[in-house]
């Protein structure tokens, strides 16, 4: 990393290389520069379906907002992901503009090419074995983090069994290898290498984790000494043994001293691997971490440690015979092989040594201090009442470890959404479940975290761990409360973690199970939208999107104040009512149909009187005006209305006594259910300051005895019906222009008294 002594003159062509790769980013990176007029263009054009290649070349820019369209998605997509997008610095340009010069240098002649190839892999190796005080050190430069362990494992193969060469895997059936793994070591690894190399399953070993001593995430030593013991003794031959410094889940680091001296003993192959190798660069390094300088081989994945963006990993080992070295892949007589090293080369030079240092320092830093591990893993766990509601103590175990993982899994959601800067994540650990890890070395390169993002952090913990609390509290209380209501059912899905799910189940016994099924998910359906309609501080919706639970209403985390049977009662009162009102509505037109047709009856009957009362005369037109004017008629038909709920026809008259006897004031609104009584700015489901309950009162909807239907209905019943009786006229005759005025503003008062009257609820427009 030594500066140069001189400045020369930069090749206009590689300046030109460095601007245009800086336009670029800034191109891709910026994502507010597209005009708005362009985003719903945009919205089509993102679709992922192949088409044809035009037969014109299109520039740069275009290709590059193609690529941007490509890039970022639809929006619902851009802010789900957006919190784990790295952020591409300085630095980072360095990398990418590695993998540009790559392909530039590639066309060089063969001589020079070599020369170049040769410094840039033997300063870059140099650079990372003293960094991370590996001596004597050769290097592998892979793109997958596995391939350099896969690499090695050749190697060791080829120096083990001197007639693999020429022989083959033949050569393996005199002594079948061995390979030991730990049990906390990354799922399928060992799969991978059998796989990979030709070797049955039976090579791989894994070796379980301490159970009685030490971490439960170490590599029992002594039991792996007896595992050896016994392969060699049955005729197998150790190879190689993959032990860890930081495991994937929990970050623990094995006991690589002693098991460096198990592999001197029996001849075997040390390779480690894992995050916490980055702490070597640092200036004080912990006696269990400094051991793996010792191992045979180790890999170090510095894209993430540093924050670097397409850069490889790198294995590094120790090995006099090249020739062993080549045949396994680990080397390559080819330049351009040599050139994977080129984007660490560029970035390494970039950050320089303290660079280098100071961000793995900050991440370990993060945690508390770079004498501590450098991963927090922690789980919140309250004690349940699973134990005293029944069943075996294996059942309620299970049964609890399962609810807690769920609440796990959750509260790393909420964390990482919320927090997106912190980047924890959420891990499975055998023995403990669902967690929740914060693995700075790994991310906070990567994302910029800062101690402010910790502590936002830990303040958004304190803020939803009473939550979790309450909610876990309360779970069984309302599942108690939801038993009491006969049309309730508590439903049982512990990878919810809220307070419960709950279906509404209609009474309806008459039906088949296929419309039993679609009433019920009607009702359910309605009910769920009545909830969120309420002011609450709960959350209701449908559940995990493929969940096995559906037509249920799916409740979410709970606060301390919550009334859980005003909340039972709640939801039994709404899908009562959602049920009667859905009843209504399916007789509505039958009962509909029959009273127009007693109404046509009357009305034919009603014609033929009033001819039969006023005569001919009165009814032509010209001469019956003249008539009413000199001797006005006395009609004593009175007119009818409709009652919806006996689904009969009545006399006006009651309605224009009360009428007048209110002085034409509005009449009352339309009772509703009522689901309790609140105080003044209480929210719903809340108790009351003094910690008393809030008495539930419930009641069905209860619907006017004189109701039309009005025009606007989005119910398709209700629209035929309003159709059907706008054609029809419920009073006693038609008016006539030769009317006389006090008939026809009696007939103007009658029609403005039915309207008013027949206002329909809420429910039902």
């Amino acid at each position: 990393m030594e500066p140069s002594g001189r400045t020369t003159a930069v090749d206009p062509l590689l300046a030109t290389m460095g601007k245009n790769l800086n336009e670029a980013i800034k191109i891709l990176e910026d994502g507010q520069r597209e005009p708005e007029e362009d985003k719903e263009k945009r919205q089509y054009s993102r679709k992922d379906i192949p088409g044809p290649l035009q037969g014109s070349g299109q520039d740069v820019a275009s290709i590059l907002q193609l690529v941007q369209n490509l890039m970022h998605g639809d929006e619902e997509e851009d802010k789900r992901d957006h919190r784990r997008m790295q952020n591409v610095g300085e630095q980072g340009h360095m990398a990418l503009l590695g993998h540009s010069l790559a392909a530039y240098i590639s066309v060089l002649d063969r001589e020079r090419l070599r020369k170049l190839t040769t410094r840039i892999l033997s300063d870059t190796t140099l650079w990372l074995c003293r960094l991370f005080r590996y001596e004597n050190g050769s290097a592998y430069y892979h793109e997958d983090d596995r391939e350099g362990l896969l690499k090695v494992c050749r190697l060791v193969v080829h120096a083990r069994y001197e007639d693999y060469a020429t022989e083959g895997f033949t050569a393996l059936s005199t002594r079948q290898p061995v390979i030991y793994q730990s049990a906390a070591c990354r799922p399928g690894l060992g799969q991978h290498l059998c796989s990979q190399l030709g070797l049955p399953l039976s090579c791989l070993c894994s070796v379980p984790c301490n159970t009685m001593f030490g971490s439960q995430h170490q590599m029992d030593v002594a039991l792996l000494d007896r595992l050896i013991k016994d392969d060699m003794d049955s005729g197998k031959f150790p190879l190689l043994l993959i032990a860890n410094a930081g495991t994937p889940g929990a970050g623990h680091t094995d006991k690589l001293g002693r098991l460096k001296e198990l592999c001197v003993q029996y001849g075997m192959w040390l390779h480690v691997e894992g995050v916490n190798l980055a702490t070597l660069a640092l200036g004080y390094v912990s006696s269990s971490v400094m051991a793996a300088t010792k191992a045979d081989s180790m890999t170090l994945t510095l894209g993430p440690w540093l924050g670097l963006p397409a850069v490889p990993a790198v294995t590094l080992y120790r090995h006099e015979d090249p020739a062993l070295s080549l045949a396994a892949g680990l080397t390559s007589s080819q330049p351009v092989e040599k050139l994977r090293a080129l984007p660490l080369w560029l970035s390494l030079q970039y950050l320089g040594h303290d660079g280098i240092v100071q961000r793995i320092k900050h991440a370990s830093q993060l945690v508390e201090d770079e004498l501590n591990p450098p991963a927090v893993v922690f789980r919140f766990s309250q004690e349940s009442s699973a134990a005293s509601s029944g069943g075996s103590m294996e059942g309620s175990f299970s049964w609890e470890r399962e609810l807690q993982d769920s609440v796990n899994r959750w509260l790393g959601e909420q964390l990482a959404q919320q927090v997106p800067a912190s980047g924890v994540d959420v891990v499975e650990l055998e023995d403990e479940g669902s967690c929740i890890r914060f693995n700075p070395l790994m991310t906070a390169a990567v994302l910029g975290t800062q101690e402010s993002d910790v502590k936002a952090l830990v303040e958004k913990l304190a803020e939803i761990v009473p939550f979790l609390s309450a909610t876990l509290r309360l779970r069984q209380e309302f599942r108690d409360e939801v038993y009491r209501h006969a049309s309730l059912a508590y439903v049982e899905d512990l990878g919810w973690p809220g307070l419960g799910a709950v279906r509404y189940e209609p009474s309806a016994e008459d039906l088949d199970n296929s419309r039993r099924q679609l009433e019920e998910e009607k009702v359910n359906s309605e009910l769920l939208k009545k909830l969120k309609e309420l002011d609450s501080d709960l959350e209701f919706s449908t559940g995990p999107e493929f969940g096995p639970e559906k037509n249920c209403v799916f409740i979410g985390m709970a606060t301390e104040d919550l009334d859980v049977a005003e909340l039972a009662n709640t939801i039994a009162s709404l899908g009562r009512d959602i049920e009667e009102n859905s009843k209504l509505l399916e007789n509505m037109t039958e009962v509909v149909r029959r009273g127009i047709l007693e109404a046509e009856l009357q009305l034919q009957k009603a014609n033929e009187e009033k001819l039969m009362e006023e005569g001919v005369l009165r009814q032509i037109p010209l001469v019956g005006s003249v008539l009413n004017w000199f001797s006005p008629s006395q009609s004593s038909i009175k007119g009818r209305t409709f009652n919806l709920a006996a689904g009969s026809l009545d006399s006006t008259e009651p309605t224009y006594s009360t009428k007048a006897q209110k002085n034409r004031g509005t009449p009352p609104a339309t009772p509703t259910s009522s689901v309790a009584k609140r105080l003044p700015g209480q929210r719903p489901f809340r108790r009351t300051a003094a910690g008393q309950d809030i008495l539930s009162e419930t009641s069905s909807m209860c619907l006017p005895d004189k109701l039309s239907l009005k025009e606007g209905s989005q119910d398709p019943i209700t629209q035929e019906i309003s159709a059907e009786l706008s054609q029809k006229t419920l009073q006693e005759s038609p008016m006539h222009p030769e009317q006389p005025q006090e008939d026809r503003d009696h007939g103007r008062e009658g029609q403005s008294q039915a309207d008013q009257v027949s206002e329909p609820p809420d429910s039902l427009r």
